[in-house]
């Protein structure tokens, strides 16, 4: 690793066994985090760092585990590492391959190097672990097991004083989930200080990431048409450690025209692998334009108790698909003063979405850990849903007419629901889908980009704004749940129906008492 790495992962050696004290038999790094552009020779050096980890290690008998998202990165991990071996007299006299078992033996200590495909048996059969390398988490990152492993592997660790766990990987080419995006944050919340004072697992943060001043603009900026200082090559050697050995500037930049002349989307995947770029938003050609300002408007805190407080008319849209979709509430104020919209959003998931979405149920858990749903029953999300709807009836700002939009489809149980809270006839709308919801499509995209459209920032709708896609019927543009697929938008079809009762330009209600709704319930 002496001559053959750049000084970048030269630095990552040293600290990776230099934290180690070995009269004490403490270690004082027991995680190393790096998060690196693709084509920085990242499988290559870890395979290179599990013999590293063989040499340096003392304990007989011991194991270390390289372990790859893919069946394809962990053979190749194993082939280099067997090929390092083989152009070595000195490796070859010390370690044996056995190719069938994908594992490479120390003679000397009668440890263990091997290789697997990450899976929750990934850690059977392990004794005295010493050194774990993950390599590419973000690929892992939407599976609902992985965190569940990387506790595991670090309770392994744990056993031995001198285990280490090491991550590398790109950024994710979708927006960042799961165990990925829950180490990633972990990590920066490190390297940015946040822990300071307080006792955590320690951990080496080695983050290839543009400041924010360079990842993007601010609102002001993007009104002045200023383009993101991300997009000039002259700024990417920040975030290229490896460049002129794996990485050749020349050549990125050919590669980056290309990627330009496809589209934005395309320049957004690109960037997420080439330059670290996180996406906030989905990667689709055909999604909704008003995705592009998004993130710029979000207000932190916001919640419903803030948007009642602050709002003078409020209306209420609700979408759902059946079972296996998600049950969306949206509701969408008229500020005091501004006529701003400012708007918040809930949602609700039968525990069956978990067995059948198997692929998004990680995700799914964030948004509970976040606060913005409920994994529960449909018979006990509805009762949920009309409480939520009684809080908003009993503040008084629910317009006497068209207050709360609906899908007609399957409506039943919602308006039975709905019915018993205290919701009127008139206060229902029943709105139809697709083309007839495209004033809203537009109006919304508009009101962000004037920013007089504010949201809660939450991480659900972030998600689900991704998931829209748009497509051009006559002269309109529609988004149906059919469009998106099998992705989940219900809670962006709310928000549509509560926008276009608010275009209405209502005039709050009767106040309607605390002990009324309470009686009706």
């Amino acid at each position: 690793m002496r001559e053959a790495s750049g000084q970048w992962f030269r630095d990552i050696v040293s600290a990776a066994f230099g934290s180690w004290d070995p009269v004490n038999r403490v270690r004082y790094i027991r995680d190393i985090f790096t998060l690196v552009p693709k084509g920085s020779s990242k499988t290559t050096n870890s395979a290179a760092m599990m013999i590293v980890a063989m040499l340096m290690n003392a304990r007989p008998r011991a194991q270390a585990l390289f372990v790859g998202p893919t069946q394809s990165i962990s053979d190749r991990a194993y082939e280099q590492a067997v090929g390092m071996i083989e152009v070595s007299p000195e490796l070859k006299r010390r370690f044996r391959p056995r190719d069938h078992l994908k594992t490479i033996e120390d003679l000397v200590t009668k440890a263990e190097m091997k290789v697997k495909t990450f899976d929750t048996n990934v850690l059977t059969g392990a004794m005295s672990l010493i050194f774990v390398l993950v390599d590419e988490l973000h690929v892992l990152g939407r599976s609902a097991h992985t965190s569940k492993v990387l506790r595991q592997i670090r309770g392994g660790l744990d056993k031995t004083q001198e285990g280490l766990l090491m991550i590398t990987t790109t950024q994710s080419d979708e927006v960042p989930a799961g165990a990925f995006k829950a180490e990633l944050k972990y990590a920066r919340n490190v390297r940015d200080g946040k822990y300071r004072g307080k006792i955590i697992r320690p951990m080496l943060p080695v983050l290839y990431e543009f400041p924010p001043e360079i990842a993007g603009l601010t609102r002001e900026e993007r009104q002045r048409g200023e383009v993101e200082r991300w997009k000039d090559p002259a700024n990417w050697p920040m975030v290229m450690p490896n460049l002129g050995r794996s990485i050749h500037l020349d050549a990125l930049k050919a590669d980056w025209e290309s990627e330009r002349e496809k589209g934005e989307d395309a320049i957004k995947v690109w960037a997420s692998q080439h330059l670290n770029i996180e996406i906030g938003i989905g990667i689709n050609n055909d999604g909704w334009r008003g995705a592009d300002c998004w993130d710029a408007q979000a207000i932190e805190g916001l919640d419903l108790e803030t948007i009642l407080a602050r709002c003078e008319v409020v209306t209420i849209g609700i979408d759902s698909g059946g079972r296996d979709d998600l049950l969306g509430l949206h509701v969408i104020g008229r500020e005091r003063g501004t006529r701003h919209w400012l708007s918040w959003a809930f949602a609700w998931a039968d525990p069956v979405v978990l067995e059948r979405r198997k692929d998004i149920a990680a995700l799914l858990q964030e948004f509970v850990d976040e606060g913005s749903m409920s994994i529960t029953p449909m018979a006990s999300a509805l009762h949920e849903l009309a409480a939520m709807v009684a809080q908003v009836l009993a503040s008084g700002l629910l317009p006497e007419k068209n207050a709360v939009g609906i899908d007609p489809n399957q409506a039943a149980a919602i308006i039975e629901a709905l019915t018993g809270v205290g919701i009127t006839d008139d206060m229902l709308r029943r709105l139809l889908q697709g083309t007839a919801l495209a004033p809203a499509v537009y109006g919304i995209d508009f009101k962000l980009a004037d920013m007089t459209f504010w949201h809660a920032g939450q991480a659900l709708m972030t998600w689900v704004v991704g998931n829209v896609k748009v497509e051009r019927r006559g002269n309109a543009d529609m988004v149906t749940k059919q469009l998106a697929g099998t992705a989940k938008i219900d809670p962006f079809i709310a928000l549509l129906q509560a926008a276009i009762l608010m275009s209405w330009n209502p005039q709050a209600g009767t106040l309607v008492t605390g002990a009324d709704i309470l009686t009706v319930i």
